[in-house]
């Protein structure tokens, strides 16, 4: 199984393509961040989005994608700008017929810290050794890392008549 996973973000996307191997072995085939700089507008960060992951999707033809399901946040307007490019990524995933699914930052905390309270960093550690990486991830790569582990083992929990998949 090969999947595309997506931390959205305005200005820094974190994005990660892994692959299932035999004996349950998960390898990260690509892995980082779609950053847009400040002095760009919005509209054009959107852009920028959904072309990265469009030209993922082309490149590595995943299965699936995993991504970052919306976060409480106090202000409307992050919430906003979060959704518009977490919309962004979604509309490239839906245009090329991508199941996608969702899972909450603690979900990912849980699934690959065993804890979801944990700090970026622990993830990032995490992600590191479960991968074999040898070098650590920056955190917004090391999130969207987390979200596809977390849903690959939510797939194989689903095999064994567990339903954990939340599919959008």
């Amino acid at each position: 199984m090969r999947l595309l996973a997506i931390d959205p973000s305005l200005r820094c996307t974190g994005f990660a393509v892994l692959e299932r191997l035999e004996a349950r072995k998960v390898r990260a085939l690509e892995y980082g961040t779609i950053p847009n700089p400040p002095k760009i507008p919005a509209s054009s960060c959107l852009v920028a989005i959904h072309d990265r992951i469009s030209g993922l999707i082309t490149q590595y033809q995943p299965e699936c994608a995993a991504v970052e399901a919306v976060i409480f946040v106090q202000s409307h307007r992050t919430a906003i700008t979060l959704g518009a490019a977490r919309g962004s990524a979604i509309l490239a995933l839906a245009q090329r017929g991508v199941p996608i699914f969702e899972y909450s930052p603690k979900d990912a905390k849980q699934a690959v810290v065993g804890r979801g309270g944990a700090d970026k960093a622990q993830v990032a550690f995490m992600v590191r050794a479960m991968l074999g990486l040898t070098e650590t991830p920056s955190p917004d790569a090391a999130d969207a890392l987390a979200i596809g582990l977390t849903h690959l083992q939510s797939y194989d929990s689903a095999q064994l008549g567990v339903k954990v998949l939340k599919r959008i």
